[in-house]
């Protein structure tokens, strides 16, 4: 494992437990959601012995939005979105209780920096890649990596090299093309089918998704529930 928690100075919204029960595909319910650390350096430790599965992405490719909508958040956020990309710069962690067909359990659901956001300063964005490197590698407890990319735009030389990184450290991945509500519907088959071709991945690893309508969430969430249902690689 890597990481120490420690509370983060721009880190979400809240750091108290939420236990609004969010109702998810097939009986997979999100019982509570609750900040549990964030960590900005190398070769911190997680704040919990848990099954974990990260979220990478752009600085301004809309993560926390998407988490929040994820969670059942929108009133409320966990993940607090931003006015700056690139703001956040450490690793956030939320601890997420689950009951699915009559079982529960608990995971950590986790914010990883936003990378690519040219204004950050330099010394901050030489500090990126080694935090999310060390948490991507020392992990055993992570089950996978939720990427996202924008539908709109399509991956960029950023989202390639992250790509190209995932691949080589074999952790399973699923794709999340954010803001498909932002392309018209007239051209949204051919952005996305563009956008999955771009990543060379089948479609059945994608999946289009709205934080402003919640389009693709419960099919997200339940991609997630398989790769928690999976055992460690």
């Amino acid at each position: 494992m890597t990481r120490a928690a420690q509370q983060a100075p721009d880190g979400p919204a809240t750091s108290g437990r939420r236990a609004r029960v969010v109702s998810g595909p097939d009986g997979f319910v999100i019982r509570s959601v609750e900040f549990a650390g964030a960590v900005a350096s190398p070769g911190g430790r997680a704040p919990a012995a848990l099954p974990q599965v990260a979220f990478s992405g752009r600085s301004n490719v809309g993560k926390s939005s998407l988490i929040n909508r994820l969670l059942g958040r929108t009133r409320t956020q966990v993940a607090r979105v931003s006015a700056t990309p690139g703001k956040t710069q450490e690793i956030n962690f939320y601890r997420i209780g689950v009951r699915d067909a009559g079982r529960e359990y608990e995971f950590l659901l986790v914010d990883l920096p936003g990378y690519g956001f040219a204004r950050a300063p330099e010394a901050v964005r030489r500090k990126w890649r080694p935090l999310i490197e060390s948490y991507l590698t020392g992990t055993p407890a992570l089950r996978g990596v939720v990427q996202l990319i924008d539908a709109r735009h399509g991956p960029s030389a950023e989202d390639h090299r992250m790509l190209d990184y995932l691949m080589a450290t074999g952790l399973p991945t699923l794709f999340a093309l954010t803001k498909v509500d932002k392309v018209k519907r007239s051209q949204r088959a051919e952005r996305l089918a563009a956008a999955i071709g771009q990543l060379g991945v089948a479609a059945e690893q994608a999946v289009a998704f709205s934080a402003a309508t919640g389009e693709g969430r419960d099919d997200l969430l339940d991609s997630i529930r398989t790769l928690l249902s999976e055992e460690p690689q």
